[in-house]
């Protein structure tokens, strides 16, 4: 049944990388990519069939690694045309990872209809303007929007590279104050290292609503990657919550991807139905469903590193979490 196999390259995600946001070289590199994973074609001298930029990390209590996609939408690339003999929905069943010694890979895919892992996990639900279809909004976010516009408040878009220090430092702040509102894990608090790397791609807009006492009321990183402009990370700032400015970022953002023919992902809630998701909502004219790959490379590592974590923390771990041997919940 194994006709595929799988090499890793330790190259921090250089073999995976390409133009699209979420491959890029840059945020690769602030994502800490530490490997390529390269899927040979059968035959004696394989060719690349698919590369998937991973970080791969020490598993506690144990000398082995697994590994993870990088945030957001990394997904895959895919060699064109196909090595002889390789097919789409590829099966992970087919490939040997013996080689790669890794026990696990959670896998993010891009966002589209074509998934190229079978057996692929549908995730959260993303909502999305597309300027294909007729726009939609609340009649209370025009109204918020106009009434922001009244008291001077005004939008700016510039490239990410051409972003000054301090547009960028008003992001910052926004975007941290909002992660301390709503008690966000602390993987989310990105230092201005992150944010300078990921705004120096050419991919990148920073959008802000700016008040009119000057101060950066919201703002939000635009990122083109896989045919979609991405509302990436956004924030407003504590001074100016009530008056909702980040609708006016979002607004100019649908219509900064409108001129160039992008839908807009706005990603979805952090659980299903809540009030994030709703606000999001308000301007989605469509759904798509996002999927993840659980891939277990070696299942008898994998049931030994979970049975071991039963063993020392007397708790079976949370069947519905990957991989399993990481979380003592459940």
């Amino acid at each position: 049944m194994v006709s595929l196999r799988a090499e890793l390259v330790a190259d921090r995600g250089d073999a995976a990388s390409g133009p699209d946001f979420f491959r890029s070289p840059r945020f690769l590199e602030a994502e800490g990519t530490t490997h390529s994973l390269i899927v040979r074609g059968p035959g004696d001298s394989p060719a690349p069939a698919l590369s998937v930029p991973l970080v791969v990390r020490e598993i506690p209590g144990s000398d082995r690694v697994d590994s993870i996609s990088p945030y957001g939408y990394p997904g895959v690339t895919r060699a064109a045309p196909l090595p002889e003999g390789v097919d789409l929905p590829m099966d992970p069943a087919t490939i040997d990872f013996a080689e790669t010694r890794l026990i696990t890979i959670f896998l993010r895919h891009a966002l589209g209809p074509e998934v190229p892992l079978a057996g692929a996990t549908g995730r959260n639900l993303c909502l999305l303007s597309d300027p294909g279809l007729p726009r939609k909004s609340r009649m209370s976010d025009r109204q918020q929007i106009r009434k922001n516009l009244k008291r001077g408040y005004s939008i700016e878009i510039v490239p990410g590279p051409e972003s000054t220090p301090e547009q960028r430092a008003g992001f910052l702040t926004a975007y941290t104050e909002t992660m301390r509102r709503t008690d966000a894990a602390e993987r989310y608090f990105f230092d201005r290292a992150y944010f300078d790397l990921i705004l120096s791609e050419e991919s990148t807009w920073l959008v802000i609503a700016r008040a009119g006492d000057g101060g950066i009321a919201a703002a939000s990183i635009g990122a083109r990657s896989d045919g979609l402009l991405h509302y990436y990370l956004s924030g407003t700032a504590d001074a100016y919550l009530r008056d909702s400015p980040m609708k006016n970022v979002i607004e100019a953002m649908i219509e900064f991807g409108a001129e160039r023919d992008l839908p807009v992902n706005f990603g979805g809630g952090i659980k299903p139905g809540d009030a994030l998701e709703e606000f999001k909502r308000g301007f989605a004219n469509r759904e798509e469903r996002w999927f993840t790959s659980e891939i277990v490379c070696d299942p008898a590592g994998a049931d030994e590193l979970t049975a071991a974590l039963a063993a020392r923390t007397g708790i079976t771990p949370d069947p519905g979490f990957f991989p399993p041997y990481r979380v003592p919940a459940g």
